[in-house]
């Protein structure tokens, strides 16, 4: 599954060797070296520095370069076994000026881990050399298998799917770097963008994942929630109901087993900031393959669609807008492109239909899985980021949605999110239903937890 026996065979010294097409392994029996994430967001070890014209929106794999962070002490940012493997890296590159002079750049996005370009000055003067480091976020294993990832992110790499592999350490990756553009959370709403991304999303599901092929999502989300428990004390596991999701959970699995669904291999973390564009070609890449899993294709355009609430480069990253939820003519224009890559014509609007019905439904279950994922990661993982309310604006909008589309008379076109106006068909809810349960919410979490940036 991936790896050659040889490289699977991981070398017990820092010996980094590089080729054309690289598996690079490069483990250490320890990890003292490992970065503390926290010393990339100490003001004192900062300092912003101006980007020439042709700097200010650099293209770096999944996370577009809003407000680049120069690390004043790089030796604080990489670990010593990533600097010897960049060291390795550049000298087998006759254009670098000086291997041991690199730039590190933070960039920002990131959730799960720290992302970090290099740049090397090169003898051409105005073109540089670049790849990405990775380091893995504190407590991340919790949500996957680290052996899983790379193994998925070699096959997507040798199926021309995303960056190449070019080392790995303790505690991280080092990548390629795709000369492409990062999507922005606006592009999402361009429909042009959007056919692009529904046929690459098909694409991606049809690819033939070695290993298992079985559904994560139920047993993923009954994990998550078990370790919430346990991460959580009494008050917040009260707070957030944690012990009323069980039953959640099952109703939700009930309900969409009633359906043949679709299975395929899903990213299922498919925000605007892993989806890269190369604007020449008009061809899309989608890259960060952590959560990647079989799944009910469903619940990944579920998951895409309610990204779009989401934009992770503004000064409060962790607000969602849900207002901002495709309405039902981009739904049913996402639909239509993924569908028709089946026979390439245009689908039947019943099946349509179909999909996204249960996409709806899915979207549910996506606020619950990423709502769990939050209480965790604020627990675990030292990014800045506003887990902790990122998590209840997940919950809020779970139960505010749940009762309509749930219900055995609703569908997809029946119902309307918050903000969003009808777009043709009338809804069966009556207004102060929703307005109710609202009421009922703000009572159990408090008012100000529902506040969305607009």
């Amino acid at each position: 599954m991936g790896a050659t026996e040889e490289t699977k065979q991981y070398p017990m010294n820092n010996k980094v060797v590089f080729s054309e097409n690289p598996i690079i392994i490069n483990v250490s029996d320890g990890t003292k070296n490992i970065v503390n994430n926290n010393v990339s967001r100490d003001a004192k070890n900062l300092v912003n520095i101006k980007v020439s014209d042709d700097e200010k929106n650099p293209i770096v794999n999944g996370r577009e370069g809003v407000e680049e962070i120069y690390a004043k002490n790089k030796e604080d940012c990489i670990p010593s076994e990533a600097k010897d493997m960049l060291k390795s890296l550049a000298s087998e590159w006759e254009n670098v000026v000086d291997v041991n002079a690199w730039q590190v750049i933070q960039l920002k996005g990131a959730m799960t881990n720290e992302v970090f370009q290099i740049k090397w000055q090169t003898i051409d003067g105005d073109i540089s050399r670049k790849v990405l480091v990775r380091i893995y976020g504190q407590g991340t294993s919790i949500f996957f298998n680290r052996d899983v990832e790379v193994a998925t992110f070699e096959f997507m790499s040798k199926n021309g799917q995303g960056p190449r592999l070019l080392g790995m350490f303790a505690n991280g990756r080092i990548e390629e770097f795709i000369n492409a553009r990062t999507l922005s959370a606006l592009d999402l709403r361009d429909p042009s963008i959007s056919s692009l991304i529904a046929t690459k999303m098909k694409e991606f599901h049809d690819l033939d994942m070695p290993g298992p092929k079985n559904v994560k999502l139920w047993d993923n989300l009954r994990n998550w929630l078990n370790e919430a428990k346990r991460v959580c004390s009494p008050e917040e596991i009260k707070a957030f109901h944690l012990d009323t999701l069980d039953q959640e959970i099952s109703t939700l699995e009930n309900e969409l087993s009633k359906t043949q669904q679709r299975i395929g291999f899903c990213h299922n973390d498919l925000q605007y900031g892993n989806i890269m564009l190369d604007e020449e070609s008009n061809f899309v890449t989608l890259i960060d393959y952590e959560y990647g899993s079989y799944n009910p294709v469903a619940y990944d355009i579920a998951n895409h669609f309610n990204e779009m609430a989401a934009n992770y480069h503004t000064e409060t990253p962790h607000i969602l807008d849900f207002s901002k939820y495709p309405d039902l003519e981009e739904r049913r224009r996402f639909g239509h492109a993924y569908l028709s890559c089946l026979s390439g014509e245009q689908p039947n609007n019943s099946v349509v239909d179909q999909l996204l019905d249960d996409v709806e439904k899915y979207a549910l279950v996506n606020h619950l899985l990423w709502g769990v994922w939050g209480i965790i990661s604020e627990h675990v993982n030292k990014i800045d980021f506003d887990y902790k309310e990122y998590a209840k604006q997940r919950f809020q909008e779970y139960w505010s949605r749940k009762t309509s589309l749930l219900s055995s008379q609703g569908s997809f076109h029946d119902n309307v999110t918050k903000g969003e106006q009808a777009p043709t068909s009338t809804t069966n809810r009556k207004p102060t239903k929703r307005n109710s349960i609202s009421r009922k919410f703000k009572k159990v979490f408090g008012i100000g937890l529902f506040r969305l940036k607009h």
